[in-house]
């Protein structure tokens, strides 16, 4: 091969190229909501065909779906808690993972909790996915119990805990109203092992 040839370009498989235009999805997602998010948007900003777009996805509701189920994938994933440290910590880590994750895609997770409240069973599927994953976490990641038991009134508590933190994050977001980031993410972090002080004691 001579000094002058051109090196060989890489050719993506069709799942890897697709997974390449997914992650692209959730970056334009984080500036603006899902209806804004439009198969014309996405191949101008990739340098493809609208026609290629739809090869890879089918329709708009199937791309719609596919980005936020990525966006709602690395929602999860961001948020994940430390293997090491104590719960408090490990907690403290993973709410401060997901209200840096809201603060930085505020259009796009809004959409999702909204088109979840409308009664869209695609949008309200995945969001409860998500809910749930964040949730069940909580026991699985602290099997004895150090911060919160794991009983069905623990586990309806912190689905409540969730739905508080996510109005408040949402609600700061707009409207800070001299609440520092810091002590928003102190009151997130200590809310939760309050609110098991109240629990009913085990049997």
């Amino acid at each position: 091969m001579s000094p002058h040839t051109p090196a060989p370009r890489t050719r993506l498989s069709p799942e890897q190229r697709r997974s390449q235009l997914l992650d692209l999805g959730v970056r334009l997602l984080a500036t603006r909501s899902v209806d804004e998010l439009s198969i014309d948007l996405l191949a101008e900003e990739a340098g493809i065909s609208r026609g290629l777009l739809y090869h890879y996805f089918g329709n708009k509701h199937a791309f719609h779906e596919a980005v936020v189920r990525r966006a709602a994938d690395d929602l999860v994933s961001q948020t994940a808690p430390p293997v090491e440290g104590d719960p408090v910590h490990r907690l403290l880590v993973s709410v401060t993972a997901y209200v840096d994750y809201v603060d930085a895609n505020y259009e796009g997770y809004l959409s999702l909790v909204r088109g979840a409240a409308s009664g869209n069973e695609t949008l309200r599927e995945i969001y409860e996915d998500a809910r749930r994953a964040l949730t069940d976490r909580i026991f699985e990641e602290d099997p004895n119990g150090n911060l919160v038991p794991d009983t069905p009134a623990a586990r309806l508590l912190a689905r409540g805990w969730a739905a508080m933190v996510e109005e408040l994050v949402l609600r700061w977001k707009v409207q800070p109203d001299g609440v520092t980031r810091d002590e928003l993410l102190a009151l997130i972090a200590g809310s939760l092992p309050a609110l098991a002080q109240l629990l009913p004691e085990q049997q």
